[in-house]
Formats: structure tokens, C-alpha cells, sequence
């Protein structure tokens, strides 16, 4: 899935927090959690709201890289493990939150899932393929949806959904 795919899902700011905030209400009875692992980049946004609200002080980040350059996923790359401080807190990661702005193919949250089993994954949007290795997510999208997150876009001029289903 790339950006010139005609399904285009612009996400503004105050959408994206209005969206993180109910990630956190759904996850407020899932926890209690005793950290929160935020996958880089995409994650950090979501994982300061819902650090947040949920009152998580506990925070570590694992870095995987995926998209290399912002048009397909290319190979995984881990950057940077979880602190053994983190990976030890209950078996396999039981206590544990990790989110993530979005699972999209489920590359990445698999291999995230495999450092920490047992924890509770959540995002905010999710994609069919990506679905089934999250526990918690706030809204599904087509496969081949292209997410536009506010961090990524400046303004400009949309043209009419019409349009695009002309050609």
C-alpha cells in the first residue's frame, strides 16, 4: 500500500487525539499496566496521550524500521531493543502495554510480539492483515487505505473524493 493509492484517510491532529484518548478508554479496564512500550516512531504520539490518561510512568520505546522511504515497507530492522528492565517485568511481558499508531501488514507487531509475548498490544488504527496481533485498536481500515497521520502532512488542497473515482 502506497500513498498514491486512491483510498486516502486524512487524519488532522485534534482527530488523531480525539482517537488516542478512546485507545486509552478502551485500555483503562485492561491494565492495571506496570510500563508502556511505544514502538518508534509512529507509536510516540499515541503513547504520550494514552501514558497519560492511563497515568503509565514507566516508558520504553523499541525501534523497528520499516517503512524506509514512506511509500513501502521494505525489510525490518530492530534499531533498538527493550530495556531488560522492562522485558523482565512479569513472564513474557504480562503487565505491559505497547502500542503503536497503527498495524498495518503485522510485520512489525510481530516482531514485537516476540520479545514480549504476553503484553497487551494496542493501536489505534489497524488494517485487516495486522488485525489479529493486536488486542486493543480504536478503528479498522481497508488493506489498501493509505494513512495520512497529521505529523506527516501539511496543508494543502484535497481534491473531491468524485474525482478521483472518475479516471
Amino acid at each position: 500500500m502506497s500513498p498514491s493509492s486512491p483510498k486516502a484517510f486524512p487524519v488532522s491532529w485534534d482527530q488523531f487525539h480525539r482517537d488516542a484518548r478512546a485507545l486509552a478508554w478502551r485500555l483503562a479496564g485492561a491494565g492495571p499496566f506496570q510500563a508502556l512500550v511505544c514502538i518508534t516512531r509512529g507509536g510516540l504520539v499515541p503513547a504520550a496521550i494514552v501514558a497519560r490518561e492511563l497515568e503509565i510512568r514507566l516508558i520504553e520505546t523499541v525501534c523497528v524500521a520499516s517503512y524506509h522511504d514512506y511509500t513501502s515497507q521494505g525489510e525490518l530492522r530492530v534499531l533498538k531493543g527493550i530495556t531488560d528492565a522492562v522485558m523482565q517485568i512479569g513472564e513474557g511481558g504480562k503487565g505491559v502495554l505497547v502500542i503503536d499508531d497503527l498495524v498495518d501488514t503485522g510485520k512489525t507487531a510481530k516482531v514485537v510480539r516476540e520479545m514480549l509475548p504476553n503484553a497487551h498490544f494496542a493501536t489505534v488504527y489497524a488494517k485487516p492483515a495486522g488485525r489479529p496481533l493486536v488486542d486493543t485498536f480504536v478503528t479498522e481500515v481497508s488493506q489498501d487505505t493509505w494513512i495520512y497521520f497529521p505529523w506527516d502532512l501539511g496543508l494543502s488542497f484535497q481534491a473531491p473524493i468524485a474525482d478521483g473515482a472518475k479516471g
